[in-house]
């Protein structure tokens, strides 16, 4: 298996368990790669991290559900992995450039 194809699996495992606690480690066990190896393969090909790419997909599909939808901020927070609905607005906003209530 090459990498490229490696890494593919590695993103589907990701984004089918984005509402899951997941990390990097999982995506690389995965993958039956070391999470060195992962870690550094996943980057040098994405040009992020494999932890960036899950914030920032579960922040994608925040600003979206914040969109669709009528959900508390405070609700948001913890299904998206966030330990306080002040850190989800902090990254929320850093990465959206608008804060989630507006």
């Amino acid at each position: 298996m090459d990498c490229i194809t490696t890494i593919q699996k590695a993103i589907q495992y990701m984004e089918e368990n984005l509402l899951e606690d997941i990390s990097y480690h999982d995506a690389a066990k995965q993958v039956y790669m070391s999470s060195y190896h992962f870690h550094r393969t996943f980057s040098m090909i994405t040009g992020i991290t494999a932890s960036e790419y899950i914030r920032n997909r579960r922040l994608s599909m925040a600003g979206q559900e914040i969109i669709m939808s009528d959900a508390k901020i405070i609700d948001l927070a913890y299904k998206y992995g966030y330990d306080s609905p002040e850190s989800f607005t902090k990254a929320f906003s850093r990465f959206h450039g608008v804060a989630p209530s507006s």
